[in-house]
């Protein structure tokens, strides 16, 4: 099974504490689904199984790059300030200029590199054995697949490395990782609260 490369900064909020079963919540400040689908979810998994379960909340950015940063996600977490996107669907559909939800869990900052610090060789294996049959290409084919996500990657300003890492496809995903960070689920976009509350207590038994 796949490690989880879980790669933050110290936490803006709370503490993580890794435990049997763990939930990584990655989101974008910029990204009004993240606040509809997911800061809410796992707010009531969190009072509901604070002592059970590990929980962190990722800041993350793959676009948007001036709107998704940590000074944005301290200004959310200290007052409920949000920004972009997410501030014009809040203002239209609820009238409202702040996040009326506090966010109860450990918040951290996704670590990020640029293209030059991260396009290593170790990083560029990490993403490329993603592809299933990576590793029973030939050599050729290998350094295809290497230059073209060198290619890709070059043209980013930063690099957020939980989230390319992991080879995420976007915002919100949730990742569901044991102690010794190897996935057991990785979902994205909208969940219903109790499939993933039961995916939790599954993987726990």
């Amino acid at each position: 099974m796949r490690q989880f490369n879980l790669n933050i900064e110290p936490c803006l909020q709370g503490s993580f504490q890794i435990k049997k079963v763990n939930l990584a919540f990655v989101f974008q400040v910029n990204c009004p689904g993240c606040f509809k689908y997911g800061f809410p979810l796992v707010n009531e998994l969190y009072l509901k199984y604070a002592n059970s379960f590990g929980f962190i909340g990722i800041s993350t950015a793959f676009e948007d790059f001036e709107f998704n940063t940590e000074l944005h996600t301290k200004q959310l977490l200290n007052d409920g300030t949000i920004i972009g996107e997410t501030k014009k669907y809040y203002s239209k559909k609820f009238g409202i200029e702040k996040y009326n939800q506090k966010v109860l869990f450990p918040i951290a900052i996704d670590k990020t590199k640029t293209p030059e610090q991260f396009l290593t060789t170790g990083n560029l294996s990490l993403i490329c054995e993603g592809n299933p049959n990576y590793k029973i290409w030939p050599q050729w084919e290998k350094d295809l697949m290497n230059e073209k996500v060198k290619s890709y990657y070059c043209n980013f300003p930063l690099i957020s490395e939980t989230f390319t890492l992991n080879q995420l496809r976007g915002t919100p995903s949730f990742i569901i990782f044991d102690e010794k960070k190897v996935i057991l689920n990785s979902l994205f976009g909208y969940q219903n609260i109790e499939n993933l509350q039961s995916k939790l207590i599954q993987y726990l038994n």
